[in-house]
C-alpha cells in the first residue's frame, strides 16, 4: 500500500533563535520512500543535518524573528500489514544483553523507574517472563489510563500518568517504557505518523503518534499500550529513551507553536 503524509508546522520568534528539528523519518525507512521526504522552509534559512546518538535524522536551524513555517510532504510505501506480535519472544538475562541496550534499562528524564519499580515488581513479577509480561504491561497501562486531548501536559512523567490516570499517547507510553525498565525489560521511546488506516476514523484533528519497541529475543519489537492491538501503517521518525530524545523540536528561546497541521493518510487504488 502507499502512504502519503507530511505536516505545517508554524513558530513565531520574537529574536534568531537557534533550534533542534526531529522532523524527517527515521533513516530505517527511507528505502521505502516514493517522493523525497525533505524539509522546507517558507522563507530563507540555512540547516545542517546530522545524526544524533540514537541514530535518528536531525537538523538545526536558527528561526529568525517572526513566523516559521516548516513543512514536508511524502509518499511512503508500506506493506500493509498489522505490527507483527512476537508471542515467542524470549526475555534476555541481563548479562546477555548488547552492550547499547543496557541505556534502555535505565531511568530517564520522563521514565522515572525508581517511583515505580517497587509497584511493579509486586504487580507483574508473577506473570511469565517475555512478551506474555510484556502484554501484562500494556493491558494495564491500556486501562489504567484514559485518553484526553485536554489533559496534555508536557511535564508529567510516567508516575505522574500512573498517579493522573490520564493523558496523550506519550502518556500511555512513558508508563509501559517505564514499567518494562522495571522488570528488565529494555524500552525505548517511538515517535511517528500513524494514520487512521484500517481503524474507524479518529474525529479529533490528526496529530503525530508516540508508541514504544521492546527488546526481546535479538530484536526491537513495535508495541502500543494506547491502542493495545496492533495497528497498519506506522511511519517511524525517530527512537530515544523518552520524549525528551526525540522531540519533534527544541528551542533554545522563546519559541510559541502557532501553526499545526499533520497528514497521513491511505493513497486509494484508484489514486
Amino acid at each position: 500500500m502507499k502512504i502519503r503524509a507530511g505536516f505545517h508546522v508554524g513558530y513565531e520568534c520574537k529574536q534568531a533563535t537557534p533550534m533542534l528539528l526531529v522532523l524527517n523519518i527515521h533513516p530505517s525507512r527511507r528505502p521505502d520512500l516514493l517522493t523525497e521526504q525533505v524539509l522546507s522552509f517558507d522563507r530563507p534559512i540555512e540547516t545542517w543535518d546530522y545524526i544524533d546518538g540514537f541514530g535518528n535524522a536531525c537538523s538545526r536551524i536558527v528561526a529568525p524573528p517572526g513566523l516559521t513555517t516548516i513543512s514536508t510532504r511524502f509518499e511512503i510505501y508500506d506493506s500493509g500489514q498489522p505490527d507483527p506480535v512476537p508471542e515467542n519472544a524470549f526475555q534476555h538475562d541481563i548479562k546477555d544483553l548488547p552492550d547499547d541496550v543496557l541505556v534502555y534499562l535505565l531511568g530517564s528524564r520522563y521514565c522515572d523507574t525508581d517511583h515505580l519499580a517497587d509497584f511493579a515488581w509486586e504487580t507483574f513479577s508473577a506473570t511469565p517472563l517475555g512478551w506474555p509480561r510484556v502484554q501484562a504491561i500494556l493491558d494495564f497501562v491500556h486501562n489504567h489510563i484514559a485518553f484526553d486531548y485536554q489533559k496534555a501536559d508536557p511535564l508529567r512523567t510516567a508516575s505522574g500518568g500512573y498517579a493522573d490516570q490520564t493523558g496523550v499517547c506519550r502518556d500511555f507510553a512513558h508508563l509501559a517504557i517505564t514499567l518494562c525498565r522495571c522488570m528488565n525489560i529494555p524500552a525505548r521511546y517511538c515517535t511517528g505518523y500513524l494514520g487512521d488506516i484500517g481503524v474507524p476514523i479518529d474525529p479529533n484533528p490528526m496529530d503525530f503518534s508516540a508508541w514504544f519497541e521492546v527488546y526481546l529475543g535479538g530484536h526491537w519489537h513495535t508495541v502500543d499500550a494506547r491502542h493495545n492491538t496492533p495497528r497498519i501503517g506506522r511511519i517511524l521518525m525517530a527512537t530515544g529513551r523518552d520524549a525528551t530524545d526525540v522531540a519533534l523540536t527544541t528551542a533554545f528561546g522563546p519559541a510559541i507553536l502557532s501553526r499545526f497541521e499533520v497528514v497521513t493518510e491511505e493513497i486509494s487504488h484508484a489514486a
